[in-house]
């Protein structure tokens, strides 16, 4: 037996003292070309400062091997040494054989440091190099994957897949194709490669996907039923519970969507968004204090959302809690910019607390936005006949009528005046 096969074997049995001084006799006394082999294993099983190490050592005798430079910069980026690992590939000429890996492993420094546009540089010359390299190929797939540029990516995807390529670097290629259309919206073509995607590769991320892909196609059953034994299989998935909510909403089935967010929230119990879900749901089963307990916690858990601020504002108008609604929205008015449904609720609430000059105020700021909005200017030409301002009332009558001219209803209203 080396030393080399010896440090390996010691490595196995938890004996990291022998083994050691196993590596340091492998330096001294084994082949180089066992010696290379034995920084290839110990890379791979993470003994990163050992490899390094051997490839040093390697490297001293073979000057010119630039496999060596490469191996050792692809260390030094795994250990965030990334000026060392630069230095190691500026070594590295065009012309040289190791020049392709060269680049790859560039591409892998610039994206740790999110400079993607040189990682994009690095991977389109690899790729003019050698377009029929499967490992080009899928560096180029992974990086539009990762970077959310997904119909580019399914080229090289495909590349793979013609080169007879079903998974690479324990990566499956039908998966990826999934979910890159589906993200593209092309969801008969993803439901087709997902569906392809074999048992070992079924992560939780390939069977949600698969269930969000038919919830796309309306495939309303299959996808609850997708949904189901994925939670069975994995509860703490959490992504999952809003979606089969979804799905039960579609069916008119709110009380099973309630449970099933309940249920989310055992496991995402700091989620706002899954908390302002369950008041929506609840919503339709007409329990308005469970409503507002879950409104209150969303809000509580992200006050600067605006969707639930509105979502809040539009219950307690409908609650008509209004003082409750212009604590809530009074705050949000001092920021720069300001949604103009909140002027729209501000004043509905004033109005009803009969503090027309304040109501009065908001309408005005919301009109700039819902002028031409028959209901907005159905409620401002009430608002004006509340508060005895005929005259803007009438103005805006007449603007109503302008967008709505079949409302017989307030055409008469208008007559009335006209008269008078």
């Amino acid at each position: 037996m080396t030393y080399s096969e010896k440090v390996l074997e010691q490595i196995q049995a938890g004996q990291m003292p022998a083994a050691q001084q196993s590596f340091t006799e492998a330096l001294a006394k084994d082949s180089d070309d066992m010696i290379f082999s034995l920084a290839e294993e110990l890379y791979g099983m993470g003994f990163l400062h050992q490899a390094r190490q051997a490839y040093l050592h390697l490297l001293a005798k073979y000057p010119n091997e630039d496999e060596l430079r490469v191996n050792l910069a692809e260390i030094a980026v795994s250990e965030g040494h990334n000026d060392e690992a630069l230095s190691y590939l500026a070594q590295v000429q065009p012309d040289s054989d190791a020049y392709l890996q060269s680049l790859l492993v560039a591409a892998d420094l610039y994206q740790t440091e999110n400079e993607y546009e040189v990682t994009e540089e690095k991977l389109k010359e690899a790729y003019r190099i050698a377009p029929d390299e499967p490992a080009v190929q899928f560096a180029l797939g992974e990086f539009y994957f990762m970077t959310s540029r997904f119909d580019e990516a399914i080229q090289y995807y495909f590349e793979l897949i013609r080169n007879g390529y079903t998974e690479f670097a324990k990566v499956n290629i039908a998966g990826r194709l999934g979910i890159c259309y589906a993200q593209s919206g092309q969801f008969k073509q993803a439901l087709g490669y997902l569906k392809q995607v074999s048992p070992e590769y079924r992560t939780s991320d390939i069977r949600f996907q698969t269930g969000l892909t038919e919830l796309q196609l309306g495939e309303i059953a299959t996808a609850i039923k997708t949904f189901d034994e994925l939670i069975q299989d994995d509860s703490q998935y959490a992504s999952v519970y809003p979606e089969l909510a979804k799905a039960y909403v579609k069916e008119n089935k709110y009380q099973q969507a309630l449970k099933t967010l309940q249920e989310g929230l055992a496991v995402d119990q700091y989620n706002a968004r899954l908390y302002a879900q369950a008041a929506e749901v609840t919503s339709h089963l007409g329990n308005n204090k469970l409503m507002d307990e879950y409104l209150k916690k969303a809000h509580e858990l992200d006050p600067d959302n605006l969707t639930i601020n509105l979502d809040y504002s539009n219950f307690l108008l409908h609650t008509h809690d209004d003082e409750g609604n212009i604590k809530l929205l009074e705050p949000l008015i001092e920021e720069d910019e300001v949604d103009p449904q909140i002027y729209w609720n501000l004043a509905r609430s004033y109005q009803r607390l009969e503090k027309f000059d304040l109501a009065g105020k908001y309408y005005r700021e919301a009109a700039v936005t819902y002028s031409e909005n028959p209901t907005f200017l159905k409620e401002l030409v009430n608002f004006y006949r509340e508060s005895g301002d005929t005259e803007q009332m009438v103005e805006e009558l007449k603007h109503y009528l302008k967008l709505v001219p079949t409302d017989d209803e307030m055409q008469e209203l208008l007559d009335e005046y006209e008269e008078y």
